[in-house]
This record gives C-alpha cells, structure tokens and sequence, in this order.
C-alpha cells in the first residue's frame, strides 16, 4: 500500500518533496521556467485540447504546445518553476494549469503566456478568512496551519465549468472556487463532507453534476454546481486517482490495484468494471466516445463508452505514460517521464522535435 501510495497521483506529491528540494517553495513562484530544448524530454503530467492546438505541462513550470497534433513541441514562457499537475482548457483560448506550491495560473492566449492567479500562501490565507468569519475555532486552527506551512501546497486537479467558473483542488483537501476566471478565490472546504482532510486527486463537473474522488475511498457529489455536495458511498475503500464523466451522465472512477468503477445514476451505486490489468489506475478521460485509461505502469486501456469491455492498446517504443490526450487529427498523444509521444499501435514511434 505505502509503495503504490507514493507513486500515485502522477508522482505529485513525491515530486513535491524533490521539487522542495531543489528550490524552496517561495523561490519557484517568483522564478520564471527555465527554457531550452530538453523540455522536450521533460517529465509531462498532464496534456488537454486548447482547439486544434496541444497543450502539455510537467515539473519545473514546463508548458509545451504543438500546432501539428503533436508531431513537434515548443515551449510557452510561464512565470513560474513549480511542477504543473494538470492543465484544462475551455475553449482555444482560454484555459488553467495548476500545480505545486499552490499554483493556478491562467491563459487567455491559447497557452501561448501565462499569468499567475493563485499560490498557496494566498489559499491558505482565503481559508483562514472564511473560518475566522464562520467563527468556526477547528477549522481556524487547521487553517493556522495550511498559513504556517507557507506555500507549499500541491494542487492535483481541476474543473472549469466555462470561462469563469471553476474549482481546484489538491493536497490536505484543498478546495477554492473562482466564479470570476480566477480573479479572486473562495474556499470550498467547509462544503465538503471530509472532515480529515483527505487528499483529493480528481475533480470532474457535467452541467450541474459535479463529482470529487479522493484518498481512501473518498468520493463526494453535488446535484447543484457545488451549493452542496454529499458523501456517496464508495465500492472500495483504497485511494481513487482519476475520474471521467461519460457523455450520458456515467461517472467513471479509478485507483489502487486497477479497481475500476461506473455508476449510471449520479453516484447513488456503483458497478465494477473489468480491469485486465490489475494496476492502479492514473488518469481517465472520455474522447470521442472512447473511455482512456493511463495506469501506474504507464499503459494505456481503451473502450467504448458505457461498455465494460477495456483492451490493452499497444504502444510504440518510449518512456511510460502519465496522461494521454486525443488530437484534432483523432492520434492519441501521451505525455510521461520523456516528454511527448504521438502514439501509433504497433509502429515505431514518430520523431517529436520541439523548436528552439
């Protein structure tokens, strides 16, 4: 359980410890991600659409794009050198990374440049503001101690309804909602029936259903956008770490030792799914009706959506994966300990080149 436990997340919260070891945390929110060609080859966490365009980002602040459905990459400048977890985008324009030491930043270019909008000294201090107006003396104590930690707070996820609506989430039960594109930040903490303050790993929102999946068989659920969310009882009591919301409403999750689980009327009960590799599960997304799933082992599992039959898809020769994406030309494109791949079942890998 420890080993799988350190390795999930996509590496988070390992890294977080070598990221603090390199660089302090107030040191990578005000120095800028170092550019160079070896971002190509760059640990990438995470990877989403902007449009026709590819947005990839990984440790050290790295943000790649590519205009070619991930034939070749270049590096977008971005203010800060802490590891980005997770990247989302609206529209083409419009989209959000967050990441360790609390970041959240924001682009309103396509990826092109970034801005920072949220750090983990400014959260703590958003949740000590709402328990002292709550009065609430526990929660207060708690968030006395999320100020006295500084910054270093990973954020894991996120889930933008539209341009100004959104939640992040991460470590220790970090919850913050914009409803302004990120202009300013309200905590969500007190809303969440997680009273030990598990960590949450994934978030996922459809209309106004709006789902969380967390350490230890956390899964929590709101009917109303995130007036108010409720405890849903949970098929597994391991850690989930992905989360995938299926077009008719199914909500997917995934986590230690590969379990796999579908529910089809918003939570309320769950079905398990045959996994035919028994390894914890990573990262999921639905594109194109097609159910994706990253696992530990850095493989990839493919199917229909709404179907419980998975099947292992071959992969060219490269780094394991962490997070995978469909492009515009409908090529899967996977990101890992090696920075990008283009991804082709049974053929070599694509040369990838990223420009200086």
């Amino acid at each position: 359980m420890n080993k799988n436990r350190k390795a999930l997340a996509l590496l988070v919260l390992a890294m977080a410890s070598a990221s603090a070891g390199a660089v302090a945390p107030l040191d990578v929110l005000s120095l800028p991600a170092v550019q160079g060609a070896q971002a190509q080859h760059a640990v990438l966490l995470g990877i989403t659409r902007a449009g026709e365009r590819l947005v990839a980002v990984g440790e050290r602040g790295i943000v790649l794009l590519s205009d070619d459905n991930g034939a070749t990459w270049r590096q977008a400048g971005v203010p800060v050198s802490s590891t980005l977890t997770a990247v989302q985008f609206v529209d083409s324009k419009q989209g959000w990374a967050v990441g360790h030491a609390g970041v959240v930043l924001h682009s309103g270019d396509g990826g092109e440049s970034w801005n920072l909008q949220l750090d983990g000294k400014r959260a703590a201090a958003v949740e000590l503001a709402a328990a002292q107006a709550a009065a609430d003396a526990p929660r207060q104590a708690n968030a006395e101690r999320l100020v006295a930690d500084g910054a270093d707070k990973p954020l894991l996820a996120l889930s933008f309804a539209n341009g100004r609506e959104g939640l992040v989430v991460g470590a220790y039960g970090l919850a913050l909602h914009t409803d302004d594109g990120g202009q300013t930040w309200t905590s969500w903490m007190d809303r969440l029936p997680n009273p030990r303050g598990l960590h949450l790993y994934a978030v996922a929102q459809q209309g106004q259903q709006l789902y969380l999946a967390g350490e230890q068989g956390l899964l929590l659920g709101s009917h109303d956008g995130g007036g108010q969310f409720s405890a849903l009882t949970s098929p597994y009591e391991g850690s989930y770490f992905s989360l995938a919301l299926e077009p008719a409403g199914g909500v997917v999750v995934g986590g230690l030792r590969g379990n796999l689980f579908r529910s089809v009327d918003q939570g309320v009960s769950f079905q398990a799914l045959t996994n035919p590799i028994p390894i914890s599960i990573n990262a999921a997304v639905v594109a194109d009706r097609q159910l994706l799933l990253v696992n530990q082992a850095g493989g990839l599992l493919q199917g229909a959506v709404g179907s419980d039959a998975l099947r292992p898809v071959a992969l060219p020769p490269g780094a394991p994966l962490l997070a995978v994406a469909k492009a515009a030309d409908g090529a899967l494109v996977g990101v890992g300990f090696a920075g990008p791949q283009r991804l082709a079942a049974g053929a070599t890998a694509p040369h990838t080149s990223i420009a200086e």
